[in-house]
């Protein structure tokens, strides 16, 4: 039986890509998304047939994940998340390319990269995370658990 004793906060800090503040649940992935035929933006699912998070929905969420992959309708489908409701909340990814700035920009979610410390490696699915990418600043707040 688990029995909250606590929540332990954890900072990283990045550059800006798209300004703002959000928070919600973190939704984390170690492998790329692909815009084109990897999302639906009705949904924002992931719907690539071999994602790990194939049926899971990234929207409202803080979405960390390494990059983008595909062809450049990945900010096309992204930019159809934010008119659809669906969009993520915030975006944290390590890679940057030229398809997710303009994917970022588009969907107009704060948006960080270049991490003192490895996302993928700090932060895990159901985290709180508060992302300030006007100060460059992601708060991850994990729940303490005793088994």
């Amino acid at each position: 039986m688990s029995t909250t004793t606590g929540t332990s906060t954890i900072v990283l800090r990045g550059r800006k890509v798209v300004g703002g503040i959000a928070e919600g649940e973190a939704l984390v992935t170690t492998e790329r998304i692909s815009g084109w035929g990897g999302i639906d933006p009705r949904t924002g699912s992931v719907i690539e047939t071999r994602h790990p998070l194939r049926g899971v929905s990234f929207a409202g969420k803080v979405l960390v994940f390494p990059g983008a992959k595909g062809s450049s309708g990945w900010s096309n489908q992204f930019h159809m998340t934010r008119l659809m409701g669906t969009a993520p909340a915030a975006l944290l990814f390590n890679e940057m390319t030229t398809k997710i700035a303009l994917g970022a920009v588009v969907t107009r979610a704060p948006a960080l990269t270049g991490f003192d410390q490895d996302p993928l490696q700090v932060i895990r699915t159901g985290d709180w995370v508060r992302v300030d990418a006007e100060r460059g600043i992601v708060e991850v707040t994990r729940r303490s658990t005793d088994e």
